[in-house]
């Protein structure tokens, strides 16, 4: 299963549309996460008419419109990978401890809010990934966004992608 992980869009606040190579993958993927600020429903709406399955979660830039349509948490199932979404998880200081208390029952949590790409274990299993962002980079010498591949209960192949400065 091809899976592919992004947050911090910002569309169309930070950029006009998503890269062009960020959409192909999307369409090549079987599950696309996006772990919150979208900014805007159009870019849900897109995003849900070009990928097989979309999972996501609201964040602190998304407004009303998102939050009815988006849970703050969200949980799935990807073959036999237990993964969970959140858009914040506080300071850096902690996070793996703070995290695994808080999603004890689960292998995978997906984040965003900082925009910077994280790729990190806490005590006990639980992967901790953050994308970063593919329009905003910040203080981040490339936008990103991460792929990965599920095999029966196994994350496998995690790569950043990092997009080329318009």
């Amino acid at each position: 299963m091809r899976l592919l992980l992004t947050a911090d869009t910002h569309v169309p606040k930070r950029a006009r549309d998503l890269p062009g190579q960020l959409w192909a993958a999307i369409e090549e993927s079987d599950v696309v996460v996006h772990a919150g600020d979208w900014v805007d429903e159009s870019l849900l709406d897109a995003m849900t008419a070009r990928s097989r399955r979309l999972v996501g979660v609201y964040g602190n830039n998304d407004g009303p419109a998102l939050r009815a349509r988006l849970p703050e948490v969200a949980r799935v199932d990807l073959d036999g990978l237990r993964v969970a979404m959140v858009h914040e998880t506080g300071p850096r200081t902690g996070r793996e401890q703070r995290c695994a208390a808080r999603f004890p029952d689960v292998d995978l949590l997906v984040f965003g809010h900082s925009h910077i790409p994280w790729d990190t274990e806490a005590p006990g299993g639980l992967r901790l990934l953050n994308p970063g962002s593919p329009t905003d980079r910040r203080s981040q010498p490339h936008a990103t966004y991460l792929t990965a591949e599920i095999d029966t209960g196994r994350l496998t192949n995690v790569t950043l992608h990092r997009l080329p400065r318009p």
